[in-house]
């Protein structure tokens, strides 16, 4: 994997990711793929105190997320797992869907492209070709171009050999990667690729000025938001 480095989290839990916390800070919760017993079965609301946003990378019951948004204050922003194919009918209440378009909250620009490389070739939804991630990728170029970039990409599929795995299901996309190269956003953050898939689990890695991280389950990543904006 020449061109970009890899390196395993060992280990995880809710608050794992620690870095430097100042008043500029921005607390996301990211999710994706099963949902925490520590926030549904063992909720405390304190445990959402400090969180500004939560985003969802798509696989996670609308009642999940429709319990979470009651009891926080923070927007609830999700894209679409390759199963969520209930929420035709059942939305998450309280949410907002972030699905090809893009999201400014507090000045910080989050673009949402859900679902999964297509290996049922039957028309299920969330699923896309290469092709077609393209073609959503394409009609996304006014909006990338009215906001000047975008600084977190939210997907649930993974860049192509960024986390992916080799079966057709779970193999990333290499618009992912061109997307990366041509706008160099600060995050990407997926879902899909499971803790327990019986591979090395990767929960953050680097490619080029990108931070990638793998959201599955939960996991926290502060942002600061005044470098951030300084280096747009």
């Amino acid at each position: 994997m020449s061109g970009f480095s890899l390196w395993k989290q060992a280990g995880y839990s809710f608050v794992e990711k620690k870095r430097k916390h100042g008043d500029t800070d921005m607390k996301i919760l990211v999710l994706a793929d099963a949902e925490s017993k520590y926030l549904w079965d063992y909720f405390d609301k304190k445990k959402l105190e400090g969180i500004d946003l939560i985003i969802s990378c798509g696989d996670l019951a609308p009642q999940y997320l429709s319990f979470l948004a009651t009891f926080t204050h923070a927007p609830v922003l999700y894209v679409y797992g390759n199963h969520d194919t209930c929420y035709a009918d059942t939305p998450p209440d309280g949410c907002i869907c972030i699905d090809d378009r893009i999201y400014v909250y507090k000045g910080i620009r989050i673009l949402g492209l859900g679902g999964c490389m297509e290996y049922q070739y039957n028309g299920a939804p969330h699923q896309y070709t290469e092709k077609a991630m393209e073609k959503r990728i394409r009609k996304l170029g006014r909006q990338i171009r009215k906001h000047r970039g975008f600084d977190i990409m939210i997907t649930h599929a993974p860049a192509y050999r960024i986390n992916d795995s080799e079966d057709l299901c779970h193999t990333g996309f290499k618009c992912f990667r061109t997307m990366i190269e041509d706008y160099h956003p600060q995050y990407l953050v997926h879902g899909h690729v499971h803790s327990n898939y019986g591979r090395d689990f990767v929960r953050e890695s680097r490619y080029l000025d990108t931070t990638i991280i793998n959201a599955f389950e939960k996991y926290i990543i502060e942002i600061d938001e005044t470098a951030l904006q300084a280096a747009k």
